[in-house]
């Protein structure tokens, strides 16, 4: 008897085994940003500074003998979206590390994966407190919690001569977060707190808050939201004829994006940042923040992007070292390399204490924190 086989599933055979062949030659970090919804300018920028990191590591031989690859999903600035886009970076696209996920609330609801399926991820950005005082063991975050924010604001407030301060912040974890371990701070300095007014993310029209906000008898105001609802918050204070100060936090304004779009509305703005790309003499690697910019401008990006991006370039970096260090690309191997990193960061060393309950620490890195304010269009370190 003849045996007849039919060639269509030899061929997509001979294809499974090339593709697999050609995953074997890579080494793939997930990627879970906001790339569409209310966070996507943000969510680029680190996207495209990631990819600066990898092809600079790839240049230089890759990992392990091998080349990276980012398997980049968008999880279009929404906790659900983002919780999917983890499982399925892990379940079928078998990263054994990620990078994510932008915001505080998308962190959040990606952390049950990681436990699940037991997974480290860097946190480049989010600075919820919740995210490393839980008890996620796989949780590596570069960014500064709002908690390490207003450790270093708090060695400055007394000069700055704050007496009372109120505060207008994003409606999820990151902003809540904030102004609960702002006014914290502030009560122990003795500063009075007073109006806590929150927006939505996706809120275009803040006249109403900064409203209520003019009409104290505050004279700061800290603002925690995203660079693109910044800018609304400038222009339409401007408008209204609010004088008092304004100082950011969360380093996520991007001041050059706030000056080209709210223009003389941003003079007189203080920020909180982790990285000065406009001093690299002044930053903890120059050379390493001479050569990012650099990139970044040979690609032909906006350089306001980079104050964003940076996360993005030291979180794959992280990774990598991680995955190097671990000397297999397995997820259990990488997590408990980890602890063992100590690389230089743009914004200072990255290395990971513990943080959280007893047995199931997270890792928390501590970046620099610095303080900026626009004047005249220009962008100078605040000298105090």
């Amino acid at each position: 008897m003849t045996r007849k086989f039919k060639a269509v599933p030899a061929i997509a055979l001979a294809f499974a085994l090339l593709d697999s062949a050609a995953n074997a030659q890579t080494i793939k970090i997930g990627v879970n940003e906001p790339l569409t919804g209310a966070f996507a300018a943000s969510g680029t920028y680190v996207v495209n500074g990631a990819k600066i990191a990898a092809d600079e590591i790839n240049a230089k031989g890759g990992v392990l003998g091998k080349k990276i690859e980012l398997i980049i999903e968008d999880n279009k600035s929404n906790p659900t979206e983002a919780a999917a886009v983890a499982e399925k970076l892990i379940t079928r696209d078998k990263t054994p590390v990620m990078m994510g996920a932008w915001g505080s609330s998308l962190t959040l609801a990606v952390m049950p994966k990681l436990i699940e399926y037991e997974t480290p991820m860097v946190v480049e950005t989010s600075s919820s407190g919740k995210i490393t005082t839980t008890g996620n063991p796989y949780i590596f975050r570069i960014s500064p919690p709002s908690a390490v924010e207003a450790a270093a604001f708090k060695n400055i407030v007394d000069k700055l001569e704050l007496k009372k301060v109120d505060f207008l912040v994003i409606n999820n974890d990151w902003g809540r977060g904030t102004a609960e371990d702002f006014s914290k701070m502030m009560k122990e300095k003795g500063i009075t707190v007073g109006l806590v007014e929150t927006m939505d993310q996706g809120a275009q029209d803040m006249s109403a808050q900064l409203s209520k906000l003019k009409g104290t008898d505050s004279e700061t105001i800290i603002v925690t939201t995203a660079v693109d609802q910044l800018t609304l918050i400038f222009k339409q204070a401007a408008a209204l004829g609010l004088k008092k100060r304004i100082i950011t936090t969360g380093g996520s304004q991007n001041p050059d994006q706030i000056i080209a779009q709210a223009g003389a509305a941003a003079n007189g703005t203080m920020h909180l940042t982790t990285f000065l790309p406009w001093f690299p003499d002044k930053t903890p690697n120059p050379e390493a923040t001479t050569y990012f910019i650099a990139e970044w401008k040979k690609r032909g990006f906006d350089f306001a992007g980079v104050t964003e991006s940076f996360r993005g370039y030291d979180g794959i970096r992280t990774a990598a070292a991680a995955i190097e260090k671990a000397g297999k690309a397995e997820p259990a191997a990488i997590k408990a390399a980890m602890w063992d990193i100590n690389i230089k960061g743009l914004n200072g060393d990255i290395l990971f204490r513990k943080s959280g309950p007893e047995g199931k620490e997270s890792g928390q890195s501590m970046p620099n924190v610095y303080l900026i304010e626009i004047t005249d269009g220009k962008i100078g370190m605040k000298t105090l």
